[in-house]
């Protein structure tokens, strides 16, 4: 259905894009995922035609949308990082207006509207002040905006940044709902590996401007299938600790966690008793130990070297 092809920009010296090869079919779910200043947003920009590739193109159905924008953009919903709303009007004038310069109008305009304010669950607070709504409450309205033509494919880019959890799950189950029960293509980036684990079929892994790695969850997770992960819990941090276990020979990775450690290392390759001896001599209380296999989390950062958020 969308494909890019060998798609590139280049911002005066900066190549923010180098080669990038995607495919989409009908109705899959799709994440994007990579660190800030992977290239995702500009990706993103070039497939929904806002911006021209330098180099490449991105076809929908075959037809090339560098060549004419409009063959995706009445197909295309967009859920843009940031608030793309009019705060000092209604949700009901936002949609009007939205909808208006989608090319609804009347009964038809009226009608979607209230469909796309009963999907983001804010049928009631449809006359309220967007000003006055939470967080959550706008982000809601901003998809409610993407809906509102009924687009076959939607982008959605970090829509549950900074939002609270009961609205984030909200959105995460609409979100769901599109693809599964309505069967919508859905491409989605997020800051939030959890989120594409639950939501996406395949997963487009992105550093430095460039795909590196692409698959099903089972598909990546596979890369590190000859490692394990050790994640040990602590009752406060220990420097000194993390230097001593990554002179452990065996350990691939040390990395800090909330709650400790995380080490990345052969499977069954028999540390704890040389991880429990680097614990007391450091004197570090270990709160739990447990053995894992990697997960989507430890692929990421075994290819790029950065945690998602960083």
């Amino acid at each position: 259905m969308l494909e890019t092809i060998n798609l590139k920009k280049v911002f005066k010296k900066n190549t923010a894009v180098s080669d990038v090869n995607l495919y989409m079919e009908k109705g899959e779910s799709v994440g994007l995922l990579g660190p800030n200043g992977a290239g995702k947003s500009t990706a993103i920009s070039m497939i929904s035609s806002l911006i021209k590739p330098t180099a490449g193109d991105v076809t929908w159905h075959g037809k090339s949308v560098v060549k004419d924008p409009n063959v995706i953009r009445m197909h295309l919903g967009v859920v843009p990082q940031e608030i793309a709303l009019y705060k000092e009007l209604t949700a009901m004038e936002n949609l009007r207006f939205f909808g208006r310069i989608y090319g609804l109008k009347g009964k038809a305009l009226e009608k979607q509207i209230l469909k796309v304010l009963e999907i983001v669950g804010l049928t009631e607070r449809k006359d309220e002040l967007v000003k006055h709504y939470s967080g959550g409450m706008q982000r809601r309205i901003n998809i409610a905006v993407a809906l509102l033509h009924e687009p076959d494919f939607i982008i959605m880019d970090e829509p549950t940044v900074g939002i609270d959890p009961q609205s984030r799950n909200y959105i995460l189950e609409m979100v769901q709902q599109l693809n599964q029960e309505k069967g919508m293509t859905v491409l989605y980036t997020s800051h939030y590996m959890e989120e594409v684990e639950r939501l996406c079929d395949r997963i487009y892994i992105m550093d430095h401007g460039k795909i590196i790695a692409a698959g099903t969850k089972q598909e990546l997770t596979s890369i590190l299938s000859s490692e394990e992960s050790i994640l040990i819990e602590l009752d406060r941090p220990y420097p000194a600790l993390i230097t001593e276990l990554e002179q452990i020979e065996g350990v691939l990775r040390v990395i800090e966690t909330e709650k400790g450690i995380k080490l990345i290392t052969p499977k069954n390759s028999r540390l704890l008793g040389s991880i429990f001896q680097a614990a007391e001599r450091q004197q570090a209380q270990i709160v739990s130990l447990n053995v894992q296999i990697p997960t989507l989390e430890d692929v990421f950062l075994h290819l790029t070297g950065r945690k998602l958020r960083d």
